[in-house]
């Protein structure tokens, strides 16, 4: 059973920048597309970005050009530079294997990270 866990959210001003990482126990991480999303207060979880095991990435329009994902395989870790942050980025965030559609994840979902954005 793969285990996930979130960190590096806060509280940050608007404008400012945060650096979430997504660490998995499984040992395989790096043949998997990875994902990470976020929950603000009353929404559903939505995904944001990707990352493919090639590295290639896509972003929801709400993050694109603020925020950049990476990986890094052989530690079994996932990034989110989070640059430009803005109120309604607030959100708990969570990292995940995605499946083919929808907002959902293959594996069982970690604590998340929550990330606050206010002055």
């Amino acid at each position: 059973q793969v285990q996930l866990v979130e960190s590096g959210g806060g509280l940050v001003q608007p404008g400012g920048s945060l650096t979430l990482s997504c660490t998995a126990s499984r040992s395989s991480f790096g043949i998997y597309t990875m994902a990470w999303y976020r929950q603000a207060p009353g929404n559903q979880r939505e995904v944001i970005a990707h990352i493919s095991i090639s590295g290639d990435s896509s972003y929801a329009d709400s993050v694109k050009g603020r925020f950049t994902v990476s990986r890094d395989d052989a530690n079994n870790v996932m990034y989110l530079q989070m640059n430009s942050l803005k109120p309604e980025d607030t959100a708990v965030y969570y990292c995940n294997r995605p499946t083919n559609s929808g907002n959902f994840g293959w594996w069982p979902w970690g604590p998340g990270t929550q990330v606050t954005v206010s002055s």
